[in-house]
């Protein structure tokens, strides 16, 4: 696969991840302002070198964001809701080193 085909495809991959993390949050997926700037600020690089670690970068960031986020809902002044995804629920087992999804 080339690199401009890499690139365009963790693009895209990285506003799909963008809008399920901050799905219903107008604020947060105002982050496709930063990933189009970060896109077009790198788009005449054409160092094969350097191109990589931006790829390496922008994968590592899909993967934190896809993995890592949880949306927190404000109900009152003290209270936060969590709002997890499904595919971040793992069954709670004790002393498992391999945990499961839940079903």
């Amino acid at each position: 696969m080339g690199q401009a085909t890499k690139v365009l495809q963790l693009f895209k991959t990285l506003h799909r991840t963008r809008q399920r993390v901050f799905k219903n949050d107008t604020r947060a997926l105002e982050a496709r302002i930063k990933i189009n700037e970060e896109f077009k600020s790198n788009k005449s690089e054409t160092s094969p070198k350097k191109i990589e670690e931006l790829i390496k970068i922008a994968s590592d960031v899909e993967l934190l964001l896809r993995t890592s986020v949880i949306q927190a809902i404000h109900t009152d002044h003290n209270t936060l809701k969590l709002v997890p995804r499904r595919e971040l629920l793992i069954e709670n087992v004790p002393y498992c080193d391999a945990p499961t999804q839940k079903q």
